[in-house]
């Protein structure tokens, strides 16, 4: 499988790009025509330059507003075209992107378009160039695929072909299944990209909010599998527009969309079963793992997490013994525990640091995770403990490999636990940084095969915080996802804390055991349990209890959903969950009490 990339998606001058490319380890990139503009470096030291990389010039585009026009605008296109064959020349290209007209067009001809194709692959011959026929999904008069491919087959000519690409056909909600009736040698081109389910004028979509794939709400395996049953065998490219990686690291991102298109090619693979094996180019496959169905454990590290010992020890957790080698301690309840590792080097709130995935055989999933480029951790071992698998995910937050059998043991002095409550890890909340949200669903999508649910939005005091659950197929491993609204202070440290959520089958009990402990939940207004009574008439003796214990509730159609939360401590907080019947959400719509609550008390 060739890879390649156009130099739109990614930030900074053309040689840094190429670079980027490179290092991740594209074969190909093709050269969007701004970028060679305002590059110092002349065509022939770009062609050079990508030679010394390992890099192929794939494709050069977009040549717009090319047919569809009168006479004497035609020979204004033509003239435009030889300049750019003779620069494509310069360059080593022999492919050019035209876009359908948006601009120019006057003539809604499917013949006179295809004889204006025509005549620009008389003169793209001359120059030994082709030339790959794209219908933008706001083209004035060809905005289907299905009609770009008709104008190439009127145009009948064999440097005259047809480019795909999975945003103008997804986009604009047409069935890709008959891309299979082109044939292959016509399908010159294929530009991939992703993007999330909005609403808008599908240009605004397209230039600002395109994804790489696995990042958005396109079925890009099932668009890939149609294109590949046709036979095509060229490039995997990517054309993603998008403001976010016009300001971020150009390597991380060239990273971030290789391992998209790694992902991708292993779900086709999938997809077509047998029919992969067949293909002229099979596409490579990644070690096979199931998604974790539990947490293992989640560290919190700091100079000092006394702080979070003493809201462990209030909430029930019974103290689990202490490294035998390092400055870490272990809390456990039920099967849920915590490691608080004091390090003096580290920021001086305590945080969570790590996560750790209870999985039965690491090997295969850290070497998918190697695959996929994710970077490794690396902590000092010595004699007699175990190693574990882990690497680094996107915002920072380490990823383990673990299982509680192989390494609790290196635990000494903890108390055996008398609590009869079955406590556990429900689910981890992990505040995302601005430029990489798209990047860890992606992330966590291809490394840990964990599922995207739907985004959603609530209301905070400083805007909408924008949340995504990861999910495991049955639920036993759940990540929220949450961006903040941007302009949020760096140092803000309510608005960036964390939280852990723990689930048990007797909230009222907890809390209230909890609360004779000295625990102190963040206080609830009273207004909110005023309302609670007129949404969902609950019994006075409920609300009275609910009042008295700061608990919040929430009901659907499935079940109900009791808990509450902790005060932060540093940048970290705990939620108590009880989940009765089939509930399966996260109380979103107490969201908005807890976030103002945290601003209030901070």
């Amino acid at each position: 499988m060739r890879t390649s990339i156009a130099t739109v998606c990614l930030s900074g001058g053309l040689v840094q790009k190429m670079y980027a490319a490179a290092e991740a380890g594209f074969d190909a990139i093709e050269i969007f025509e701004p970028d060679l503009i305002a590059a110092p470096q002349s065509p022939e030291e770009i062609r050079a330059l990508a030679e010394r990389l390992g890099l192929t010039l794939d494709l050069y585009q977009p040549f717009r507003d090319a047919e569809g026009v009168d006479e004497t605008a035609f020979q204004d296109v033509l003239h435009r075209a030889e300049a750019k064959f003779r620069l494509m020349r310069r360059l080593g290209i022999d492919l050019m992107l035209v876009c359908s007209n948006v601009g120019t067009a006057t003539v809604d001809n499917d013949e006179v378009s295809a004889g204006q194709l025509r005549r620009l692959g008389d003169l793209a011959a001359t120059y030994d160039v082709r030339l790959a026929y794209e219908a933008l999904a706001w083209g004035r008069f060809v905005d289907d695929y299905r009609r770009s491919w008709r104008i190439v087959e009127l145009a009948d000519h064999p440097n005259v072909g047809i480019c795909l690409d999975s945003f103008h056909i997804l986009s604009r909600g047409h069935d890709p299944k008959q891309i299979e009736e082109i044939p292959a040698e016509k399908i010159f081109f294929l530009q991939l990209a992703d993007a999330p389910a909005l609403s808008m004028d599908v240009l605004s979509w397209s230039r600002h909010h395109r994804l790489f794939p696995g990042e958005g709400s396109f079925d890009l395996p099932a668009f890939l599998g149609h294109v590949l049953r046709a036979g095509y065998d060229g490039p995997l490219s990517l054309e993603v527009f998008n403001d976010t990686f016009r300001q971020t690291d150009p390597v991380r991102t060239a990273r971030q969309a290789q391992r998209s298109l790694r992902w991708l090619a292993d779900r086709t693979a999938d997809l077509l079963g047998d029919e992969a094996n067949h293909a002229q180019r099979p596409l490579p496959r990644l070690p096979q793992v199931a998604a974790p169905e539990a947490f293992d454990f989640v560290e919190i590290k700091a100079p000092d997490t006394s702080g979070v010992e003493v809201l462990l020890e209030q909430l029930g957790f019974d103290f689990g013994g202490r490294h035998r080698s390092k400055q870490v301690r272990l809390w456990t309840w039920g099967s849920a525990r915590i490691v608080c590792n004091d390090v003096p080097s580290s920021p001086a709130e305590p945080r969570i640091a790590a996560v750790g995935f209870d999985v039965a055989d690491s090997d295969p999933a850290a070497e998918r995770a190697a695959r996929l480029m994710a970077p490794p951790v690396h902590r000092r071992t010595y004699a007699g403990e175990q190693a574990l698998r882990a690497f680094t995910s996107p915002d920072g937050t380490e990823v383990f490999l673990s299982h509680a059998e192989d390494w609790i043991g290196e635990f000494d002095g903890g108390a055996s636990s008398t609590d009869g409550h079955a406590v556990r890890i429900d689910h981890v909340n992990l505040v995302q940084p601005w430029h990489s949200f798209d990047e860890a669903v992606l992330f966590y999508t291809s490394v840990l095969s964990l599922n995207p649910q739907p985004t959603q939005e609530v209301a905070g005091p400083s805007g909408l915080v924008r949340s995504q659950v990861m999910s495991s197929p049955a639920g036993g491993v759940r990540l929220p996802l949450n961006l903040l609204p941007t302009g949020q202070l760096p140092n803000d440290q309510q608005s960036h804390a964390q939280h852990i959520a723990l689930a048990c089958h007797d909230i009222i009990g907890v809390v209230a055991a909890a609360r004779e402990r000295g625990l102190r939940p963040l206080e609830v207004p009273g207004n909110y349990y005023d309302d609670l009574v007129a949404r969902f008439g609950l019994a006075d003796d409920l609300v009275t209890t609910l009042r008295d214990l700061d608990l919040l509730y929430d009901r659907d159609a499935d079940g109900e959903y009791l808990h509450c939360y902790t005060e932060t401590v540093g940048e970290v907080f705990f939620e108590l969950v009880e989940r009765r019947d089939r509930y399966d959400g996260y109380g979103a719509g107490n969201a908005p009490v807890r976030l103002v609550s945290q601003a209030t008390a901070g």
